[in-house]
């Protein structure tokens, strides 16, 4: 029986750190059939557990479309013109200078982080709106249609939320 070739275009964009993990645990199930992966990615993480890069560049547009270097993660590393091996060594020393953090002291909060701020809202038919929101509790935005509350929830405290953690 021969092996299937899957091709992967930034399978990691946009998932949870949790998601990825699922995700490598598949592919290495793929592998482990008898498969081959090909991935586009840029998540550190993956291009590290690959069995061997293709690096191409060194820049984007007119200034790339070039092969910069190929091998295995350990030994592309070492390029000096890449950027993925920039990436991956920046990554090991992050990894190497293993931050500690003292489990005994709790952090304390300042009122300010126990709660979401929204200031001057001013999305569809939302009209300078400043709303406060708790954090860790469960909270209700209610009004009638079309008074902004999916505006709030969605376009707003999702939205930003989204910004943020990509």
């Amino acid at each position: 029986k021969q092996g299937i070739l899957f091709l992967f275009d930034e399978p990691t964009t946009g998932l949870h750190f949790d998601d990825i993990a699922t995700l490598m645990l598949a592919f290495q199930q793929l592998i482990t059939a008898g498969h081959s992966l090909l991935v586009i990615e840029h998540n550190v993480d993956v291009i590290q557990a690959a069995d061997w890069l293709i690096d191409i560049g060194p820049e984007g547009g007119n200034a790339g479309g070039e092969l910069v270097v190929e091998g295995k993660p350990l030994d592309v590393a070492l390029n000096k013109q890449s950027h993925t091996a920039k990436a991956l060594r920046d990554y090991a020393d992050a990894l190497a200078s293993k931050p500690t953090l003292n489990p005994s002291k709790k952090l304390k909060q300042k009122a300010s982080d126990r709660v979401i701020q929204v200031h001057h809202a001013r999305e569809h038919n939302l009209k300078n709106v400043d709303i406060t929101i708790p954090r860790d509790k469960f909270t209700v935005i209610s009004g009638v249609s079309g008074s902004g509350k999916s505006t709030v929830a969605f376009d707003i405290v999702f939205g930003e939320g989204q910004r943020r953690y990509l």
